[in-house]
C-alpha cells in the first residue's frame, strides 16, 4: 500500500503482514496509525488471496503506546495534522482543550479517542483472523492493538498491561474483562501493574509464548496452519467467537472506557502528570508515577 507513514503492508502468499514501523519511538501511537491499520486490515479483508493477518511490531518492542513524547510534551504539536482545522483530529484542537486554563469539552476528547478505538477494533471486526506477535514490550495504548487481535504470541519475557491505568488513562477498547475475566483484570487495572509473556499465557491473554529466538518460529507456525482454513471457514468462526463479546455488553463497554478516558487527562492528577512531563519531560513524569509500585507484579500476587 502507498502512502503510509507508520506501518507497512505486504502480502505474504496467504498471510496478509501489517509491522509497526517507527522502531526508533518504541512503534508508538500517533493520530494516523489507527486510520492507517484500519486501512491495511481492509485491504486485506477485501484480498481473496489472503486468510490471516499477521501484526508485528518492527524493532526491539510491539509497541510502548502512545507516543506521548510528542502529544505530552509538546501539546501533539508534533503529530501530523489529520484532520480539518478545528476539528477533533486538529493537534492545535487537542492542544487547546488540555489546557487547564481553557474549558473542557469532553466531547471533543471522545470523538477523537472514539475514532482510535474504531481504528483498533479493526482487527476486532476483520472478516479474517487477526494473529499478534509481541516482543520486548506491549504497553498502555499498545495493548488495544494486542487484545484486538483474535490471538496473541509472545516473548516470554516481554512486558505487557496499562500501566496508565495509574493515572492519565482508561483502556478505550475496553476488552480485558472479554481476555482474561474480571477479577484478573482488576487486579491488573487497580495496580497498572504488567504481566510477563509466561504469565500472559498462565492467565489465558496470549495462546502461547517462546523466548525471542524462537518467537517468530512459533508465529509462523500457528499463521501458516490457520491459512489451511477457507476463508470461508475462517469468517463464519469468527462471526460466531465474536458474538460472546458483543452479547456481554462489549459496545457499551468501550463506549464508557473512551468516556472516561477523556476524564482521566483532566482530573487533578491528570493535570499533574502532563505539567510534570512537560516540565522534566515525559520519561521523568512516568519514573515518578511508577516509582512508588516498585517492580511488584501479577507473579508476586498470591491470591
Amino acid at each position: 500500500m502507498d502512502g503510509l507513514t507508520t506501518m507497512t503492508y505486504a502480502v505474504d502468499g496467504r498471510i496478509a503482514r501489517i509491522t509497526l514501523d517507527r522502531p526508533e519511538r518504541g512503534n508508538g501511537l500517533t493520530l494516523l496509525t489507527p486510520r492507517e491499520l484500519a486501512a491495511c486490515v481492509e485491504a486485506a479483508n477485501l484480498d481473496p488471496s489472503v486468510h490471516v493477518i499477521a501484526l508485528a511490531g518492527n524493532g526491539k518492542g510491539f509497541c510502548g503506546g502512545y507516543d506521548l513524547l510528542a502529544s505530552a510534551e509538546q501539546g501533539m504539536e508534533g503529530q501530523p495534522l489529520v484532520g480539518p482545522a478545528g476539528s477533533p483530529l486538529d493537534p492545535a484542537v487537542q492542544r487547546d482543550n488540555h489546557d487547564p486554563s481553557q474549558p473542557w469539552d469532553p466531547m471533543t476528547d471522545y470523538q477523537m479517542m472514539s475514532r482510535n478505538a474504531r481504528g483498533f477494533m479493526s482487527l476486532f471486526h476483520s472478516d479474517k483472523p487477526v494473529v499478534c506477535k509481541v516482543q520486548g514490550f506491549c504497553v498502555a495504548g499498545g495493548t488495544d492493538l494486542a487484545l484486538c487481535s483474535d490471538l496473541l504470541v509472545i516473548e516470554d519475557t516481554a512486558k505487557i498491561g496499562y500501566p496508565p491505568a495509574r493515572v492519565w488513562g482508561v483502556p478505550t477498547t475496553a476488552l480485558w474483562v472479554h481476555r482474561i475475566g474480571l477479577e484478573k483484570s482488576k487486579r491488573l487495572l487497580f495496580t497498572g501493574d504488567c504481566l510477563s509473556g509466561t504469565e500472559a499465557v498462565a492467565w489465558g491473554l496470549a495462546i502461547e509464548c517462546a523466548p525471542r529466538d524462537q518467537l517468530d518460529a512459533r508465529f509462523e507456525v500457528l499463521l501458516e496452519r490457520i491459512a489451511r482454513m477457507p476463508v470461508n471457514q475462517l469468517v463464519m468462526m469468527k462471526l460466531m467467537l465474536n458474538q460472546a463479546a458483543y452479547a456481554q455488553g462489549l459496545a457499551q463497554s468501550q463506549l464508557l472506557g473512551t468516556v472516561f478516558d477523556g476524564i482521566a487527562r483532566h482530573t487533578p492528577e491528570g493535570y499533574g502528570f502532563a505539567r510534570r512531563a512537560a516540565e522534566g519531560g515525559f520519561r521523568v513524569a512516568v519514573k515518578e508515577r511508577d516509582e512508588p509500585f516498585g517492580d511488584a507484579g501479577p507473579s508476586t500476587f498470591k491470591g
